[in-house]
């Protein structure tokens, strides 16, 4: 089984969560960046990556704007599934951009990245790094993968949600609107590519946003088949924001 789950941030105790601990052999938990388990390298942290790399299942992550990005990229990158990872320790990987998975017969878009809200504080420190914002040649990958797979996949992973989603999510919020050049690239991919549906984490909801489109945090969701088969799909995935409180 495959399981979504939010930003972890390196919290110990989503580690000892009901649901994290009834994981089992073979399932994946696909982590919607700010995994944050790799971060300052220090020897808890190595003590956690010892511990998920040991795991029978997989914990696969996308990178968000809390990974250390440049321990990350050092790893061994290798092809799992289909596409390419940082094969971090054991069964414990790092999805690149712009990869597309094939999971238990469903197909995962991944796409990591964000900017840092307070990065002149984390500059400060040391602890941000200007790999956090996806390059031209990865969105450029990103898109070539999915023109190879037909404009179609099953499932979106991505850190940063597209633009009008993330900007219906400020405005119910009462925020100020902050999309970057991300937020814009994935609005252009929900509107050329047919999904069944698209999960992020950055804004730290759980909270079913459009049909479509889900934000997910602490809770772990299983895929399961009842969602709408790609085949039934409208054009472009056009629908209305649901703006429930």
């Amino acid at each position: 089984m495959v399981y979504i789950t939010g930003d972890m941030h390196g919290c110990l105790e989503r580690l000892y969560d009901k649901n994290f601990r009834k994981l089992k052999s073979g399932d994946v938990l696909i982590v919607c960046g700010d995994f944050g388990y790799i971060f300052s390298g220090d020897k808890l942290e190595r003590q956690v990556i010892d511990f998920l790399a040991a795991r029978r299942f997989v914990t696969a992550f996308v990178d968000g704007t809390h990974d250390n990005l440049e321990t990350i990229g050092r790893a061994r990158v290798t092809y799992w599934h289909g596409g390419m990872v940082h094969r971090i320790k054991g069964n414990l990987i790092h999805l690149m951009r712009g990869q597309i998975f094939e999971i238990e017969g469903k197909s995962f878009f991944t796409f990591g990245g964000g900017e840092s809200i307070d990065k002149d504080m984390r500059v400060a420190t040391g602890l941000w790094w200007r790999e956090e914002e996806p390059t031209p040649a990865e969105m450029a990958e990103g898109a070539k993968r999915l023109d190879e797979a037909g404009l179609q996949v099953d499932y979106i992973i991505t850190h940063e949600p597209p633009s009008l989603v993330k900007s219906a999510i400020l405005l119910r919020r009462g925020d100020s609107d902050r999309v970057n050049k991300l937020n814009g690239y994935f609005e252009e991919i929900g509107r050329s590519c047919k999904f069944r549906h698209w999960y992020f984490g950055s804004l730290h909801e759980d909270r079913v946003i459009t049909e479509h489109h889900t934000c997910v945090f602490r809770k772990m969701i299983p895929v399961t088949e009842k969602a709408v088969p790609v085949s039934k799909l409208p054009e472009n995935n056009k629908e209305l924001l649901i703006m429930d409180t």
